[in-house]
């Protein structure tokens, strides 16, 4: 142990004029607290500070990705003056824009919500001019749903404004920043597929 290290940071209380009695110290304690004193200070205890946890990755993950496709969303919206639709909509649009036809009850299975909320969906969309009813190819006297031309179209700008927009966006980041990002697709893919179990 070194020198300085020897004698405890108790001087403060030494040199305290209400204390009850006199404190019972070495000779070497008392003559430390007296240089001390004459070099204007007096030593007390460090202030223990406890270490910031560190955030776990499933935190800051979670924590990052609602923020981020909102803000890709808006970003988006703003630069191609798109309406602005609820994501339960646009989750729809994407199933039907990749199929030729989906019966409401599949829709319903697909995006793993009620009946009840798919039909309340196809009635403002149907509204909107963004779904259609159409006989099914398969039986004639079933319905099923496809995405009108307006909605297609809609998607189509959204994912042209939306690939610009994050092309400029990436391009003011670092090299190494994007190939990092670059590398994690493949593992937010796997992600995805999990979750969507």
């Amino acid at each position: 142990m070194a020198a300085g290290e020897q004698f405890p940071r108790r001087c403060a209380a030494y040199d305290d004029p209400n204390r009850s009695a006199e404190p019972l110290v070495s000779p070497q304690f008392a003559d430390h607290c007296a240089r001390t004193r004459q070099n204007g200070r007096v030593d007390v205890p460090a202030a223990r500070t406890e270490p910031t946890p560190a955030i776990s990755v499933e935190a800051q993950l979670s924590a990052l990705l609602g923020p981020l496709r909102r803000a890709v969303l808006r970003r988006t919206r703003a630069a191609e003056g798109l309406p602005d639709l609820p994501e339960a909509q646009i989750e729809l649009l994407r199933l039907l824009v990749g199929a030729e036809g989906v019966p409401p009850s599949l829709a319903a299975t697909e995006l793993k919500v009620a009946q009840s909320t798919i039909s309340n969906l196809i009635r403002t969309m149907t509204a909107a001019g963004l779904v259609e009813r159409v006989p099914s190819p398969t039986d004639g006297r079933a319905a099923v749903l496809v995405a009108s031309p307006t909605a297609r179209e809609l998607l189509a700008r959204y994912d042209r404004a939306s690939a610009a927009m994050l092309r400029e966006s990436l391009a003011k980041l670092p090299a190494a920043d994007r190939e990092r990002l670059e590398s994690a697709l493949p593992a937010l893919q796997q992600l995805l597929s999990v979750l969507s179990e």
